[in-house]
């Protein structure tokens, strides 16, 4: 329940402002019943977790574990890259870049495809595209000069 003053009963004018009507006016943060039930926020009426995760499970903790330590890794692995470029480091980078791509991409699908159909179709396509990305660096590591290589070349240009 919004309290409200109106500032005409406090200067006795009689003049009712122009932005304290009742519907420009914002709503509390607490709503209680009205029973002696304590007040409950109404964010705490949204369900955010995931419905595909089950209680408990830690699969979601894991992942995001995951994310965070391929994230960091691939920090350590651009200046290792650079001082000691090889096939080592070649195809570590492709899977880690590979990796890394596709949970950022798959992200983007949960967030924004809904629908059954459009979600199966897209994973797909993530998939496909993963792959595809994964193959050509390979392709690329094997029979060209590599990636290491490639970007020192890129930036002598």
């Amino acid at each position: 329940m919004a309290a409200v003053t109106r500032i005409s009963a406090l200067c006795n004018r009689g003049v009712k402002p122009l932005f304290l009507s009742k519907s420009l006016l914002a709503r509390t943060l607490v709503s209680s019943k009205k029973t002696r039930d304590p007040p409950v926020l109404l964010s705490a009426q949204i369900h955010t977790s995931p419905a595909h995760y089950a209680a408990g499970s830690k699969a979601a903790s894991l992942h995001w574990t995951g994310e965070r330590a391929l994230s960091v890794a691939l920090l350590g692995m651009i200046p290792v890259a650079y001082m000691y470029p090889g096939p080592a480091m070649d195809y570590s980078l492709a899977a880690a870049l590979t990796l890394h791509s596709h949970w950022g991409l798959g992200q983007v699908l949960t967030d924004y495809v809904h629908g059954d159909t459009a979600i199966k179709a897209s994973n797909a396509g993530l998939f496909a595209l993963s792959a595809v990305t994964f193959a050509g660096l390979c392709y690329f590591n094997y029979h060209d000069v590599g990636i290491c290589k490639a970007v020192a070349m890129l930036w002598s240009l």
